[in-house]
């Protein structure tokens, strides 16, 4: 839905930066996530390959260097997932920004409906065939180790590949909020020809956050959970977002009369339009007065769920020169 010439009408303007008021991203970095990083290195001598998942609506920022550090010593696969959600319209761009980055081997796929699944285990062979370590004469079996930031979809990846490769169902809990993997789990058939495994692992953000707006990006997108940096301050970037790219099918969906630039408002919209609403005490002059008010935290969770639906339009959160 667009709303440029109402906007022209109304000479209305977006903010140029976000107002981070001063968050620090040093907390967002949950204690588990260092054991994990150690237990995928001391796994890393049976591995040969790495499957990188990252979510496609960022696919510039927000992976950990970390992991490249650590891990990059073998052949590597960018896995950027739910491309489904993504606006992928400069998708050349995208993959030659990572080329430059150094990633010279990535893909797009959607893992719930198993789009570009079938590409990854013919990519992933000659990526070894083609590395140093390539020995096959004695192990026929090929392990790859799946890694990345929280809720990119890791177990999701593995699930379809066992189900266009094997036939079978899920191997790996899966859920909507990162963390449900906390280990490194055993090795997970996926494939019988050629013979493949792979580990899933537990998702791990980079300790030190380059920036305020990358770590915004990681919450909108689920990577962050949502307590740890509030509910109502992803929901002011993800109307920030939504603005500056003029995707406004918020107005319809919430019944707000044009397009604004006011978190509050919209909040206020959003809770009223679904009856999200709680009573609260007011203290005036002549007492406690329990009244009836919109519950904004309600309402930030309801806009933030349905951005990760997909139900605001797909968005391409980094910009892509």
């Amino acid at each position: 839905m667009r709303f440029s010439s109402v906007l022209r009408a109304l000479d209305a303007s977006w903010r140029e930066r976000f107002n981070s008021s001063g968050q620090n991203v040093a907390h967002w970095f949950p204690g588990h996530m260092a054991k994990g990083l150690k237990d995928m290195k001391s796994r890393l001598r049976v591995v040969d390959c790495l499957l990188e998942v990252h979510d496609a609506r960022i696919p510039l920022s927000g992976r950990n260097p970390l992991l490249q550090e650590a891990l990059g010593i073998r052949p590597h696969l960018l896995v950027l997932n739910k491309m489904d959600l993504a606006d992928l319209t400069h998708k050349q761009r995208i993959l030659e920004s990572l080329e430059q980055q150094g990633f010279k081997n990535a893909i797009f796929t959607e893992c719930l409906k198993d789009e570009n699944i079938k590409k990854i285990v013919p990519r992933v062979t000659e990526l070894i065939r083609n590395s140093k370590r390539y020995q096959r004469v004695e192990n026929v079996e090929t392990c790859i180790m799946v890694t990345g930031v929280p809720n990119v979809g890791k177990s999701s990846l593995i699930n379809s590949m066992r189900r266009l490769h094997l036939r079978k169902g899920k191997a790996s809990l899966v859920g909507g909020v990162p963390g449900i993997t906390r280990a490194v789990l055993t090795k997970i058939q996926v494939c019988e020809q050629p013979l493949m495994f792979l580990l899933d692992t537990p998702g791990v953000l980079s300790p030190q956050i380059p920036c305020v707006e990358t770590g915004l990006k990681l919450a909108l997108c689920g990577a962050i959970l949502d307590h740890l940096v509030g509910e109502e301050v992803i929901a002011d970037y993800l109307l920030y977002t939504l603005n500056r790219q003029e995707q406004f099918s918020y107005v319809e969906r919430y019944g707000l009369a044009s397009p604004c630039d006011n978190v509050e408002s919209v909040l206020k919209c959003i809770a009223l339009h679904l009856g999200k609403t709680h009573r609260v005490k007011v203290l005036t002059g002549t007492g406690n007065v329990t009244v009836t008010a919109p519950n904004y935290n309600a309402a930030a969770s309801e806009f933030i769920y349905s951005f990760r639906k997909g139900l605001l339009g797909k968005v391409m959160l980094d910009e892509v020169q």
